[in-house]
């Protein structure tokens, strides 16, 4: 009985130390020390308590690799991504280009370097930034 007190009190400090590092993985280890408790209360010996806990815990991590929350996410490029950027998305007005493609114009009560994304027509008007890189940014006609 003490033993199986001894596999669920470290099965608790895993599940700890899961909150303090934000995946699932170390939840599905400590099912699997959870297991090897419930074999020890079910009064199986000591090797046989590390096999139920090791194929547990491996059947769980296996599990998890597989479903939505184990895989891995796709990186997305920041500099076009509205979620990490939030300038992308927002308009500006752009008085005049050069001859170049590239302009200057005041936005968020700074001075930006601008740039037309490929397949622009440098007109004056209103733009969307479509990404940013370093201090640049770079626009596209806004949507009529």
């Amino acid at each position: 009985m003490e033993q199986a007190w001894l596999w669920f009190g470290v099965a608790g400090l895993i599940v700890v130390l899961e909150l303090a590092s934000g995946t699932f993985y170390l939840l599905m280890v400590a099912l699997g020390v959870a297991a090897g408790g419930v074999a020890a209360l079910l009064r199986a010996d000591g090797p046989l308590q590390w096999v139920v806990a090791a194929i547990v815990a491996g059947v769980a991590v296996w599990l998890l690799r597989r479903s939505r929350f184990g895989r891995r996410r796709i990186k997305v490029d920041a500099s076009a991504d509205p979620n990490t950027n939030l300038d992308i998305g927002q308009r500006l007005h752009v008085e005049a280009w050069r001859p170049d493609g590239q302009a200057r114009a005041m936005y968020r009560g700074a001075e930006w370097d601008v740039e037309l994304m490929p397949g622009e027509v440098p007109d004056a008007g209103w733009f969307v930034i479509r990404e940013v890189r370093g201090s640049r940014l770079y626009v596209a006609h806004v949507a009529a």
